[in-house]
């Protein structure tokens, strides 16, 4: 049971290692199906800002379309 408690916390904001916090928050976003425009006007950046990150997230977890991206993380817990 001491290990259970001592691995630290599982979840969403764990997923994902490779992603940098921004790249996650992206990530969430798109899961939860919010376009690029939606995402830039949340998090207050520019629509290319979030097209690279997007780019990032796609080539850090090994996918090649939004669509396995948003599988992934919602596998993970994202996008709720």
């Amino acid at each position: 049971m001491a290990e259970f408690f001592s691995a630290g916390p599982t979840g969403p904001e764990t997923a994902f290692p490779q992603l940098t916090a921004r790249e996650r928050e992206v990530l969430d976003l798109v899961a939860a199906g919010r376009s690029n425009a939606q995402i830039a006007a949340t998090l207050y950046l520019s629509p290319k800002t979030v097209r690279n990150n997007v780019s990032n997230v796609l080539a850090k977890l090994h996918v090649t379309d939004r669509a396995q991206a948003i599988v992934r993380a919602r596998e993970a817990g994202l996008g709720r």
